[in-house]
């Protein structure tokens, strides 16, 4: 997590899908069975099978992956333990400051509103940056809410397709704002911020 980036360049020009597919996918119905049973409060399961996709993606890349399967469970766990901790602080912030909801005025300043809409910005042209098909299943999914079920007909391609494909946009685009400065931190609120 603390590592820098890898050059967008070695991740652009590897495909990873061959392996992604024979690899990773096969595991992918024990993986949801696995985070349903442990995490039954989860709200989003996908969402969270995509982070991990792109967390074990960028493991591969930098050379830290020897066995696909206990990297990928633990990998899930440790990113539903982050989403966990995340929700705890957002709960606990927020009942942390009713007293001061009358007096104080909740709206960005006008620094916060520039770095946001730069922020926003530097998104877009990630995802333009994108091979066609990635785009076209990410905005499908995370900007239309469709399920991968459903971006799988319309497209008429497969699940696992669906899935690899999901990866990919995800890594990419994290690796492009990544470049460009934009923290993971920005990258949280933005991503929780776009889903509001």
């Amino acid at each position: 997590m603390g590592s820098l980036p890898l050059p967008l360049g070695l991740i652009v020009t590897t495909d990873h899908s061959p392996w992604f597919s024979a690899e990773v996918l096969p595991h992918e119905p024990a993986l949801r069975a696995y985070l349903r049973g442990r995490f039954p409060g989860l709200a989003d399961v996908d969402d969270l099978i995509q982070e991990t996709y792109a967390r074990l993606l960028r493991a591969k890349v930098a050379g830290k992956l020897a066995e696909v399967r206990p990297y990928l469970f633990v990998t899930a766990r440790n990113a539903a333990l982050d989403l966990a901790r995340h929700n705890q602080v957002a709960a606990t912030d927020s009942i942390g400051n009713i007293e001061q909801l009358s007096v104080v005025e909740d709206r960005p300043d006008a620094a916060e509103t520039a770095s946001y809409d730069q922020e926003i910005e530097i998104l877009h042209e990630a995802i333009a940056a994108l091979p066609p098909r990635c785009r076209e299943v990410l905005i499908l999914r995370r900007f239309q809410g469709l399920s991968h079920e459903r971006i799988a007909r319309q497209l008429s391609i497969s699940v696992n397709t669906v899935d690899a494909q999901l990866c990919l946009a995800v890594f990419r685009c994290r690796q492009f704002l990544l470049l460009r400065g934009v923290s993971r931190d920005c990258l949280t609120s933005v991503s929780h911020q776009s889903r509001a």
